[in-house]
């Protein structure tokens, strides 16, 4: 459902005459990373550019790897205990379709979203010839600690989208 509302958002802009519809940009972090990345992969035709902040990437990763404590995630919205549909439910699993450049932001220390799922996605974005640039802050968590991490993330993001955005 959630993902139905970015694409509404989008279309919504796209609609306005005030805005390029060829310019659409998304964004956002931990879940919001998720949806930005699932957008990007489902809807490139939609959403040309993203930047995604710590986000889930896999969700099959979730239901194979205990938390510490020894608890598995169980994923928003995903029921199945089918690893094919666990998956599918991922934005990794759509690098094929995936047109629109993005930027993967994550703290080398964050221990909700391991920064391996960056990795990862960014390795299968490279395969797939998918304009991706990654930046990994050392010794930061998952919501970001430190003042000047915030405001290096925030000019990064800035920047990202400006490039692509004004192409």
């Amino acid at each position: 459902a959630e993902f139905q509302d970015v694409v509404a958002a989008g279309e919504y802009l796209k609609s306005l005459p005030s805005v390029d519809g060829e310019r659409i940009g998304v964004y956002g972090g931990s879940y919001g990373g998720f949806l930005t990345a699932y957008s990007l992969a489902r809807r490139s035709d939609l959403f040309s550019v993203g930047v995604a902040w710590h986000g889930i990437y896999d969700w099959s990763y979730w239901k194979s790897n205990p938390l510490p404590g020894g608890m598995f995630f169980t994923p928003w919205g995903v029921e199945s205990e089918d690893p094919e549909v666990v998956r599918a439910s991922s934005p990794i699993a759509h690098v094929n379709s995936w047109r629109s450049p993005v930027l993967l932001v994550s703290g080398d220390d964050d221990r909700r979203v391991l920064v391996e799922e960056t990795v990862a996605l960014e390795r299968a974005l490279q395969r797939s010839g998918v304009p991706v640039e990654t930046m990994i802050i050392p010794n930061e968590i998952h919501g970001f600690l430190r003042h000047e991490t915030w405001l290096r993330v925030l000019q990064r993001t800035t920047d990202f989208l400006q490039t692509h955005l004004e192409e």
